[in-house]
């Protein structure tokens, strides 16, 4: 929605977005967790609104589990809550700060298609 608003039609709004979906997608901490990716980028990571989401997400319905989970060698098991905590990072006591972020993602969005909507004026005559 907010590209759409800061964009002349959708279609430069989609071309737009594209690079932006595939960086947060990148540097969610999923694909790359947050401990391997470079530290010249780990800045992304903080400033990037769907890792924080994943953040949330996985915190709050995992992160105070502690049923095992066998790892990838099919010998050793963990419990989930340690395996969030050593191989991605995600602290059960991180969670509000999370929740905190997605909020203030969500405002932070919601202000500049407010603002894009009511200066931005693509009307060619």
């Amino acid at each position: 929605m907010m590209t759409t608003a800061v964009t002349p039609n959708h279609n430069v709004a989609a071309i737009i977005a594209a690079p932006f979906y595939m960086l947060w997608n990148l540097f969610s901490g999923f694909m790359i967790p947050h401990k391997w990716i470079p530290i010249w980028w780990r800045w992304y990571y903080w400033a990037n609104p769907v890792a924080w989401s994943l953040y949330g997400l996985l915190t709050s319905q995992y992160g105070d589990n502690d049923n095992l989970v066998k790892l990838s060698d099919g010998i050793n098991t963990v419990p989930i809550n340690r395996l969030l905590r050593e191989v991605f990072g995600f602290r059960h006591d991180f969670l509000v700060i999370s929740g905190f972020m997605v909020v203030s993602f969500c405002l932070m969005f919601a202000v500049i298609f407010a603002y894009a909507i009511k200066s931005f004026n693509f009307q060619k005559r």
